[in-house]
Order: C-alpha cells, then sequence, then structure tokens
C-alpha cells in the first residue's frame, strides 16, 4: 500500500466484468459522479463517500471516473461478453 493511502482502496468488480477501485480517502462526498452515471451505479454511504451500490448496472462508460474531480474511481472495463450477443462482422460496401 502506497504511504499516502490511510486506508486500502475498495475493489468491486460487476457481473460484466468492470472493476470499481474507490480511493475513499480521495473522496469529498461531491456527488458529481452520482450525478453523472445514466445507469445510477454509484451513491453516497452513510460517511457521504462514493459507494457502488447496484454494479450489476454499470455499463462501463467511466463517466464517473473522467467526472471526479478528486481521481477517487477508477474503472477498469470487462471484457465479458454475454452469451449469444455476438456483433455480425459489417463490410465496408454495406453490404453483409
Amino acid at each position: 500500500m502506497k504511504k499516502f493511502l490511510m486506508q486500502e482502496p475498495a475493489l468491486v468488480q460487476s457481473p460484466a466484468g468492470h472493476r470499481f477501485t474507490i480511493l475513499r480517502n480521495f473522496c469529498k462526498g461531491c456527488r458529481i459522479c452520482v450525478a453523472f452515471c445514466p445507469t445510477q451505479v454509484l451513491g453516497l454511504d452513510d460517511r457521504f463517500k462514493v459507494a457502488v451500490l447496484h454494479p450489476e448496472r454499470c455499463i462501463g462508460c467511466r463517466l464517473c471516473e473522467l467526472r471526479c474531480p478528486d481521481i477517487a474511481i477508477h474503472i477498469a472495463r470487462g471484457s465479458v461478453r454475454k452469451a449469444g450477443k455476438a456483433a455480425a462482422p459489417v463490410s465496408r460496401s454495406g453490404e453483409k
């Protein structure tokens, strides 16, 4: 653990494979990440720090990470794909 971290970061993984790293000591509870999350994944806990409330809803857009002024959130996108949802190849001429 780095010297500047007072406690271990919170690590959460969604069913889609997205990994959240929350640096709770860096979070000031401004709610910017909560407001910008399009699927309402994040919220504040009883100490007014960011918490991952619904990891199953995460789509991996990283808006929370990009908007956080304190660099308290890091998202690593998962590579798990849903079964039966393979994308069909598209040719450049527009034919399938």
